[in-house]
């Protein structure tokens, strides 16, 4: 733990490729100290995993169906097992990460890349987007923030980015021919890690006419570019970081027009002692035509963990994350937690819709290879927080693009209802 926060504060302090060097530490320290003694080093690759273990209880009063990662009340089950590998010959380095859940895996990263001798560094492949203050937005939870629910945070695509440093200013300049490959399960294009815009069997029309379900329809992302900009403050009382991203891409219809999508948005963290603040807004807009019966300018499909959902086309997203590292010294069974409490929501700009609202309550607990997340989660308008309605019956997935229909969920949200999880993820990381 001691070595992996040294190497943390000296990649941060570092001028060039500071983002993505701090973004490797910050992963090893996700992985709570795991001794590299239980990796297994095959010449210039080193091979690693995890086994994750989920434990759920909130409102799910039983019945309807949706995303398999929602889970349902009392259930304790296999979340997730990975295998990474890392490559470093020389100059030439290279990461691969290959995911299973309960009934679907896919693809998670496979790029090859190049360290500059300036420090810089080229990623060829499957790589995260650059947007927003850091890899995992501003969130220190398992749920994540909203941004992570539009594609705008964790977001893996195949394309070409390149990382540098000027001076004070971390940059990433990025282009991506379209998003990262359908994995093997049981949807229609929705079988992957980070959210994207999907082809989907599902379609219902605006007017709740189910007659269109036979036919897949839907959007491909294509030609997106991404510059991230953030700028270091130093000789500060507070170490800040304040930054920039922007986000332009097309859109392939598939039995409707194509259009584009944007994003822009400003974001800033401040550390002080063990204290962390992270903060952003985000406008986005996913400009599409609504000619087609099947769709909808104000809604459309984005998938994710083998299910797919119409999302909000146009909103407004703040989010906030406050975090503390407590190092626990004196507990030989804990080497580290980290308490936080989160909020973040999808202000949408067609006033017919609800705003889609989470707030997370927990601590990420750290000892040897374990990291396991404890948290309380309330939400009105996010589908992996309960499925409950104001009868307390359970929600179903019908009315797609009715404004007074449908769940809680990041398009209409309907239902309107608040509803709660409460979440243990025990995890081993080697």
């Amino acid at each position: 733990m001691d070595q992996a926060e040294a190497e943390l504060a000296a990649a941060k302090a570092e001028t060039l490729s500071a983002t993505e060097k701090a973004e490797v530490a910050e992963a090893e320290l996700a992985k709570a100290g795991s001794p590299q003694a239980d990796k297994i080093t095959v010449g210039p690759v080193t091979i690693g995993g995890a086994i994750r273990a989920n434990y759920i209880l909130g409102s799910y009063p039983g019945g309807g169906s949706g995303p398999s990662r929602g889970g349902n009340g009392g259930n304790f089950a296999l979340d997730t097992f990975r295998i990474n590998m890392d490559l470093k010959y020389e100059q030439l380095v290279g990461k691969l990460e290959y995911r299973w859940y309960d009934g679907y895996n896919f693809l998670h990263t496979g790029w090859l890349g190049w360290d500059f001798d300036d420090g810089s560094q080229l990623q060829v492949g499957v790589n995260r987007v650059p947007f927003g203050p850091g890899p995992y937005g501003v969130s220190q939870s398992w749920f994540f923030d909203q941004h992570y629910y539009v594609g705008l945070s964790d977001d893996m695509d195949l394309g070409i980015k390149y990382i540098t440093d000027i001076g004070n200013w971390s940059l990433d300049f990025a282009y991506y021919a379209r998003s990262e490959w359908n994995g093997n399960g049981t949807s229609q294009d929705s079988t992957r890690y980070g959210y994207d815009a999907v082809v989907w069997d599902n379609a219902v029309a605006p007017n709740g006419d189910v007659t269109y379900g036979v036919l897949p329809n839907g959007y491909e992302e294509r030609n997106q570019f991404n510059v991230r900009a953030i700028y270091s403050f130093e000789d500060t009382a507070v170490d800040t970081d304040l930054g920039v991203s922007l986000q332009y891409g097309q859109l392939k219809g598939r039995r409707t027009d194509d259009g584009h999508h944007w994003a822009a948005s400003v974001h800033m963290t401040n550390s002080w002692n063990n204290w962390l603040l992270a903060t952003q807004l985000t406008r986005y807009k996913y400009d599409i035509d609504s000619d087609n019966a099947l769709s909808t300018d104000a809604l459309f499909p984005m998938g994710a963990y083998d299910f797919a959902w119409p999302v909000a086309t146009d909103a407004w997203l703040p989010a906030i994350s406050l975090s503390y590292l407590y190092e626990t010294n004196r507990i030989p069974w804990l080497d580290s937690v980290r308490p936080y409490v989160e909020y973040s929501s999808i202000i949408k700009e067609d006033n017919a819709f609800n705003d889609s609202q989470l707030v997370t309550l927990g601590a990420a607990w750290a000892r040897g290879g374990w990291y396991i997340y404890t948290d309380l989660a309330f939400s009105d308008g996010n589908y992996f927080v309960g499925n409950e309605t104001e009868d307390g019956t359970a929600e179903g997935y019908s009315n797609l693009f009715s404004p007074t229909g449908g769940v809680g969920d990041f398009g209409a949200n309907g239902n309107d209802h608040w509803n709660y999880r409460f979440n243990i993820n025990f995890g081993y990381y080697f």
